[in-house]
């Protein structure tokens, strides 16, 4: 049923299959990407710093209090890993094409 909608989408717009199911997934991955680096704001914001760095330096000094900013801090470093991966991967699809 799927490949049969795809096939029809892609004849529609005169694209590959492939093609469409590569731009596909890289507009998928861009909108995750867009909601990571959101949540990413949203947590420097929090603190009003502008980085993962800056936030380590106010902890560590007393600037701010260490709950729940370790905790956040750690959710930094897992979101700017993920961003980074998941633009890695776009940039692979891209190259792709």
């Amino acid at each position: 049923m799927i490949t049969e909608v795809i096939e029809k989408i892609a004849n529609k717009e005169g694209v590959e299959k492939e093609k469409l199911m590569t731009l596909s997934l890289i507009a998928y991955l861009n909108e995750k990407k867009k909601k990571y680096m959101e949540e990413r704001l949203e947590i420097l914001r929090r603190y009003n710093v502008n980085s993962t760095k800056e936030l380590e330096e106010k902890i560590r000094k007393g600037e701010i209090s260490e709950h729940p900013a370790w905790e956040d801090l750690i959710t930094l470093e897992n979101l700017e890993e993920i961003i980074k991966e998941t633009s890695d991967d776009i940039r692979n699809l891209q190259k792709a094409l």
